[in-house]
């Protein structure tokens, strides 16, 4: 299945933008930015506008990377979710009243996560850890990569 072509310029741009300044060649020339602006310190005399140049250029920066990865994080975020659903309406045992966990208030996750610390002591599992005092009862899933 090919990806759909992405219908706004915003997602467009912040796709390509989330993958050009992670990759390692983007740090590299922020990082020389860096050094240039540090090194030419001297030649402006410490000024305040030297200071002022680097400060106002990373708070631009920083400003609108942060809706641009808040975008980027949404798109992740909702793909996962359809996923996870996915997973959840397909397997037959499974709760589908847990497919809108992330419509509920704050209370009903407290509640459930409640239930499933219980259901976790029940099959003498540490609530924190996770970790087994006995097997489990039921078919186990082999860990991704295990033989």
């Amino acid at each position: 299945m090919t990806p759909a072509k992405s219908s706004s310029w915003f997602t467009r741009f912040s796709k390509v933008t989330a993958h050009v300044t992670g990759q390692p060649a983007s740090f590299v020339l922020a990082l020389l930015v860096i050094l240039v602006w540090a090194i030419t310190g001297p030649l402006f005399g410490w000024s305040d506008t030297w200071q002022l140049v680097v400060n106002t250029g990373t708070t631009i920066v920083t400003f609108l990377m942060v809706f641009l990865i808040q975008n980027t994080q949404n798109r992740d975020s909702r793909a996962i979710h359809l996923k996870l659903d996915e997973l959840i309406r397909s397997i037959r045992a499974a709760r589908n009243r847990l497919i809108d966990l992330e419509n509920c208030t704050d209370e009903e996750l407290d509640r459930m996560e409640r239930e499933f610390d219980a259901l976790k002591g029940a099959r003498g599992m540490s609530a924190t850890s996770g970790q087994s005092g006995k097997q489990a009862e039921g078919p186990r899933l082999k860990a991704a990569g295990s033989t």
